[in-house]
């Protein structure tokens, strides 16, 4: 679950086309993150676990697709983040919702872990997406969100980290009687990257909050 930003590459003075561009991108990835979380509590709450994924995994799945744009936003410089760790984020993402998820739902979705996982997203989504939404836009960002953006992850991360493990967990036994290679995949990725992306994650707080760089750099 890493930072990802999504703000304008150097220079800093980026033309109207590009700013308005990146602000409708987070702002439409905003409300789409706020639909899974408000799906997932109202679903969990009224039908169960067991409604969750029918009521929102289809939705979850493409709207996480739609990030693989933010490696194209990075490899392309429209944006400031640093290629590798947004490529890690969005493949590891992807990788759960289409080749653990997908294949293995049965084994998976039914689990309360799943519901976590969702949560942890969704939330810390819907967060970042609407920083970078007003940063782009305004260029400054109420305290109380730069607060959130650069503190809930000491809760969301382990939470989401643990549940995307407890998902591949859980798939690894049909993985393997369907392919063995498919099994070892899966133990190979069982935690990818977790520790890079949140460290990565404690430097930009650290940044931010000693006044090394900007809030609206990051």
């Amino acid at each position: 679950m890493a930072d990802r930003p999504t703000t304008p590459a150097q220079p800093r003075q980026q033309s109207t086309v590009v700013k308005s561009f990146l602000v409708l991108y987070n702002s439409v990835s905003a409300i789409l993150w706020a639909a899974v979380l408000g799906r997932v509590v109202l679903l969990y709450a009224l039908r169960g676990q067991w409604k969750v994924f029918f009521g929102v995994g289809e939705f979850v799945k493409w709207t996480q697709t739609l990030a693989w744009a933010e490696v194209m936003f990075s490899l392309t410089g429209l944006v400031r983040a640093p290629l590798f760790t947004t490529a890690m984020q969005v493949a590891s993402r992807l990788f759960l919702v289409w080749g653990v998820i997908e294949p293995f739902q049965a084994d998976t979705v039914f689990s309360v872990g799943y519901s976590t996982m969702l949560l942890a997203w969704s939330i810390t989504e819907v967060i970042r997406y609407t920083f970078f939404a007003i940063n782009i836009g305004t260029g400054e960002v109420p305290g109380w969100l730069l607060w959130l953006r650069y503190n809930t992850f000491f809760v969301l991360y382990p939470i989401g980290i643990s549940s995307e493990c407890w998902m591949i967990i859980l798939s690894i036994g049909p993985a393997y009687a369907a392919n063995p290679l498919a099994a070892y995949v899966l133990l190979a990725v069982l935690s990818p990257g977790s520790y890079i992306l949140y460290t990565h994650m404690m430097k930009q707080r650290s940044k931010v909050f000693k006044g090394k760089a900007p809030a609206k750099t990051q």
